[in-house]
């Protein structure tokens, strides 16, 4: 995706004194207007979608109004479609009365939204309810975006606890039944459309109460919120490795049988690694700890990237939590990974791996783009492994208040890949991975690091039956959900009849 050439005269005159919207009048949008069409053949024509039964009915619901649930396996397009029903909430609602959402930084700016606590105004920590009132009558724009919010949407749910979604809920109900907008209604009338899986990873709770509820499904208000839950089925991730789909079905569940398990011993190997593939571990420091030993081993010059944020806190600091980070060394030889589909049809997508091959100056063109950010006049020209060397150019992530852009942070979208954390890889396919699980700590890690990768570039160490596990309550709450699913379609089927 090319850069816009509006944004780069933000960059020119932006000052610290001057407030960001006075500079960049991006209220109406102008973020989006400014894009420039592709000219020749170099890109292969796009197939049309083939959306399946499940997602029409998802897409269906949220065209008719419905507030929807949407989960599934990894690698079921759950993701995928939240971006189509994103854009049908828009024509619906206005673009401005959307708020995209996720409880994750990593995953809301993926889908250029912002962070879920940000978009409610509750703070971080944890708090009753009528804290949580106080803190969101305290912030007069989250006041307003309660009351202006027509279609609510909120990704990785699996990592909001019962606390804050109900408290979010009794927010949404008060603050809207207060300007009779809600009738008394569930999130105070407020259309939800919200994904995630919960067999994934869980919240993280500060004080761990014997018995005390976790999940956001756990709420006393979570099935009067959603007129539909659906669990999407058909995996495209691995959709010919009908063998990795097979054993990651029985992992998610926390079972695996003799065969698999023999399966999946068979791909652990005692040497070294293909030094192409991922390592993927669970804890940080390991991450930080691999990259920086093989960035030293390499000594090369190092080239250092410094991302460039435009934008005003609280929203400016919801930056240092996307993928994309504060500063980016790079050199030759360096394994890399893209953090944004630059083009999928090329198989160029977020996840995709190469190797820093040489530094080049930016062209006259791109001169005109960055002259104002000297950081970016020497690109790096990347190897992938599909085959594809490109001069990979600065991009651009947002944080959006509805329809207005609020923050923007400009870096090269890549980040090392020697090793990535399992926490940093979700909504990731990755075609080699090396995973170390002896140090897997909660529940859904196995499969969450497992379900990235096609079966062909599997590679485990640290391998523990023990440590393949699923929440009891997840369990449950996913028993209870397929019963209802099918009821869902006998009345889908009757309403038809």
């Amino acid at each position: 995706m090319k850069l816009f050439s509006y944004a780069i005269s933000i960059f020119r005159c932006y000052s610290s004194k001057a407030s960001f919207f006075n500079q960049t009048k991006w209220g109406k949008n102008n973020y989006f207007k400014n894009k420039t069409k592709k000219s020749g053949n170099d890109t292969p024509k796009r197939p049309r979608i083939k959306w399946t039964d499940e997602q029409n009915q998802v897409l269906d619901a949220i065209s008719n109004g419905k507030s929807v649930f949407i989960t599934g396996s990894a690698g079921t397009g759950k993701t995928f479609v939240l971006e189509r029903a994103i854009k049908t909430l828009k024509k619906i609602h206005g673009r401005s009365n959307v708020y995209v959402t996720a409880s994750t930084g990593v995953a809301a700016l993926s889908l250029g939204g912002q962070t879920l606590h940000s978009f409610a105004g509750v703070g971080i920590g944890d708090a009753d309810r009528a804290s949580l009132v106080e803190r969101v009558l305290s912030n007069k724009r989250a006041h307003w975006r309660w009351k202006r919010v027509k279609a609510l949407v909120i990704d990785e749910a699996s990592m909001i606890d019962t606390e804050l979604f109900e408290g979010l809920e009794y927010i949404a109900r008060s603050f809207r039944n207060e300007e009779g907008m809600g009738e008394n209604k569930i999130w105070g009338g407020i259309q939800l459309v919200v994904s995630g899986d919960f067999f994934q990873l869980p919240p993280v709770l500060k004080k761990k109460k014997k018995g005390a509820k976790k999940f956001a499904f756990e709420a006393d208000c979570w099935n009067a919120s959603f007129d539909m839950q659906i669990e999407l089925t058909k995996p495209f991730r691995q959709l010919k490795d009908k063998t990795l789909i097979r054993i990651l079905q029985g992992i998610r569940k926390g079972e695996c049988d003799p065969g698999d398990l023999k399966f999946l011993e068979g791909c652990c190997s005692g040497g070294e690694p293909d030094p192409s593939a991922v390592r993927l571990y669970p804890r940080i420091e390991d991450v930080n700890k691999v990259n920086k030993m093989k960035m030293e081993s390499l000594k090369e010059n190092i080239v250092v990237y410094s991302a460039i944020d435009l934008g005003e806190d609280p929203w400016k600091r919801q930056l240092k939590h996307g993928i994309a980070p504060d500063e980016l060394e790079l050199c030759k030889g360096a394994r890399v990974m893209l953090t944004k589909n630059k083009n999928p049809w090329r198989k160029l997508v977020n996840g995709a791996t190469g190797t820093v091959k040489d530094f080049s100056q930016a062209s006259d063109e791109q001169h005109k783009k960055y002259k104002a950010c000297d950081g970016f006049s020497n690109l790096p020209v990347v190897e992938f492994d599909c085959g594809i060397e490109m001069k990979v150019e600065p991009e651009i992530w947002t944080v959006m208040d509805g329809d207005k852009v609020v923050a923007v942070r400009r870096q090269i979208p890549l980040i090392l890949s020697w090793a990535l954390s399992i926490h940093k890889c979700q909504g990731m396919t990755l075609d080699k991975l090396h995973t170390d699980l002896k140090r897997v700590f909660d529940f859904g890690m196995v499969y969450v690091a497992l379900s990235r990768v096609l079966l062909r570039g599997l590679h485990l160490a640290g391998f523990d039956p023990s440590k393949i596990k699923a929440h009891p309550k997840v369990l449950q709450f996913y028993s209870k959900f397929s019963g209802k699913q099918d009821e869902q379609g006998e009345d889908s089927i009757a309403d038809k009849n």
